[in-house]
């Protein structure tokens, strides 16, 4: 019997919502054999008329609980109630995010939204698997529907963003990618070893704010890191600050560590920290402290000569934890 919803009835006609492949029509022992073959083959032919239902039509992204839907508007009209609710007549879908900003107008079809949910959908969507979005890279989980999101959120095979400091860079990739885009695209000087010794110098070092931000990238125990050096205003003072990037995941950074020594007229800074993953922002690692920071006054003392000109050595080293 015919529902009067269009989206129900089409549920209703079309019950097998997956698409087997022509070569799978029967099993043989080779494959039953191979646990991660057989667990994964019913989630990677989920029928792609599935996930366009799950797809908001504003932002184009999988929607999640709520999803909303008008296909009540009128049993409310009929029997006079929740008149305010005022939902899309056809029954479309869009994300709880997406329903503010289209101002209460059903972006498909202009009829006007309301606070209904579509539980069906909702339905369909816990009982599906689909593959991690950064499957590209690497990552062979399948996933529930409502976990995926969380669990994409923590891949360690999501893309890193560009570790450069001087822009708002947006490019995003794995190491390699990342490591020739710094050398083709931003110049960055790139180095072997796990030493540095480092010469900066600036002939104006009162311009804090217009200060470049200077990036250098060492490959050494199989990995790359960024050392970063800067001058930022630090309240009223202006300091500046080097600190090292492991390029990768957190957890693989703390096997390393890191030190830093600046100095002159026989004195000297030395700092020894962790290097912080590039998961972590350029600022965000700035402005917790975590590196060697260096009062300009300091750094024009340890210039020498008649203190207009900034020229500090900084010398360090990294090693691998046992």
């Amino acid at each position: 019997m015919a529902s009067g919803n269009p989206f129900f009835d089409d549920l209703r006609s079309k019950p097998e919502v997956i698409d087997l492949p022509q070569n799978e029509d029967r099993l043989d022992s080779e494959s039953v054999n191979e646990p991660t073959q057989t667990a994964t083959k019913p989630n990677l032919i989920v029928s792609s008329n599935v996930r366009e239902l799950l797809e908001c039509p504003v932002c184009l992204n999988a929607m999640y609980p709520p999803i909303h839907q008008g296909s009540l508007l009128l049993l409310s009209v009929r029997y006079g109630y929740a008149s305010d609710m005022g939902m899309c007549l056809n029954g479309h879908t869009l994300c709880s995010g997406c329903k503010p900003r289209v101002h209460n107008r059903c972006p498909t079809c202009r009829h006007e939204l309301g606070n209904i949910r579509c539980l069906a959908l909702e339905k369909v969507a816990a009982s599906l698997e689909l593959p991690c979005k950064y499957q590209s890279y690497g990552c062979v989980g399948i996933y529930p529907y409502y976990s995926k999101l969380k669990h994409e959120s923590q891949c360690s095979y999501r893309p890193y963003s560009c570790p450069y400091a001087g822009s708002e860079c947006t490019v995003v990739g794995d190491i390699p990618f990342l490591v020739a885009h710094l050398k083709d695209d931003h110049k960055v000087d790139m180095h072997s070893g796990s030493t540095f010794n480092h010469r900066y110098v600036k002939s104006n070092p009162h311009e804090v704010e217009n200060a470049t931000w200077m990036l250098t990238v060492f490959s050494c125990f199989g990995q790359y890191f960024c050392l970063h050096f800067e001058a930022f205003q630090l309240g009223m003072a202006p300091v500046y600050i080097a600190f090292l990037r492991f390029m990768g995941d957190d957890n693989e950074a703390k096997n390393f560590s890191y030190s830093l020594e600046v100095g002159g007229n026989g004195r000297k800074l030395i700092w020894q920290g962790v290097p912080r993953s590039i998961r972590d922002s350029h600022r965000k690692v700035r402005d917790s402290f975590d590196g060697l920071i260096i009062q300009r006054n300091m750094a024009l003392f340890f210039s020498g000569g008649d203190r207009k000109e900034l020229k500090l050595r900084v010398t360090g080293r990294i090693w691998k934890e046992q």
